[in-house]
């Protein structure tokens, strides 16, 4: 079952100097449980996917497609940015809490719950009470997680939310967003231009071209869990994405 459809969708942004066609046509359909990654060069129209998806961005043709939950509602979308924009003033809970707040119909009984069950399943429970800049970067962005998580969503985004972290911090939330997102049963769509991530992260892959962005390769990733950057599957898959890009992904003019 598809979680969501993207059809013939183009994006074009006006600039003092001229018209920037930034994305486009994709079409793309997501499928419901699944883990996407959304890989391409700086520049290629990812972020305006993404944004695009989350109706952060108005296409400028094409359609997006959110699939109705089981119960015939509309489906929940949650959205993690590069940097985790916490507010500063409030505390890690406060924060999580921030969006069942706004919902304006859950008691606080269940908020508090279900931002306790979050944090432990991001690592978070005894950093309840701390301020984001009391935290790491890395600690930061599983807190931005977790906000996200905390609305139970049927579809989430993230856009390069640990392309600002050093390699090991990256590599243990790639590693904890893995396992949350089997624990928490939803849609993920991820973007990245780390080759390396993408697989690590991914059930597949689809590789935008240079801008304006479109669809080149998708590739099904499938690997064993727990996951090893060592093993030889991961190399394969690895140096076949690398060769898309070589071969693909041609620079821009």
């Amino acid at each position: 079952m598809k979680a969501l459809s993207v059809t013939g969708l183009m994006k074009t942004f006006k600039e003092k100097s001229g018209d920037v066609h930034a994305l486009g046509p994709v079409s793309l359909d997501v499928t419901q449980g699944s883990f996407l990654c959304v890989l391409g060069p700086t520049g290629c129209g990812k972020t305006t996917l993404l944004r695009t998806i989350a109706g952060l961005e108005i296409p400028d043709s094409g359609s997006i497609e959110l699939m109705l939950g089981a119960d015939g509602r509309q489906p929940v979308v949650g959205y993690v940015f590069q940097q985790g924009a916490l507010f500063p003033w409030m505390s890690i809970h406060a924060n999580v809490e921030f969006p069942l707040l706004a919902r304006g119909n859950i008691d606080r009984i269940t908020r508090r719950l279900r931002v306790g069950a979050i944090l432990e399943m991001v690592g978070l429970s005894d950093f309840s009470s701390s301020y984001p800049h009391q935290l790491s970067g890395g600690m930061q962005q599983r807190a931005a997680l977790a906000r996200s998580l905390v609305t139970q969503p049927d579809i989430l985004l993230l856009d390069e939310p640990f392309s600002s972290l050093d390699t090991r911090t990256s590599q243990d939330l790639q590693e904890n967003l893995r396992n949350t997102w089997k624990e928490a049963a939803t849609t993920v769509v991820f973007v990245t231009h780390s080759i390396e991530e993408a697989v690590y992260l991914a059930g597949e892959v689809v590789v935008l071209g240079h801008r304006p962005g479109r669809i080149v390769r998708r590739q099904v990733i499938n690997l064993q869990d727990p996951r090893s950057r060592l093993s030889q599957e991961f190399t394969e898959y690895l140096v076949s994405l690398r060769r898309t890009f070589e071969e693909l992904v041609e620079e821009p003019e």
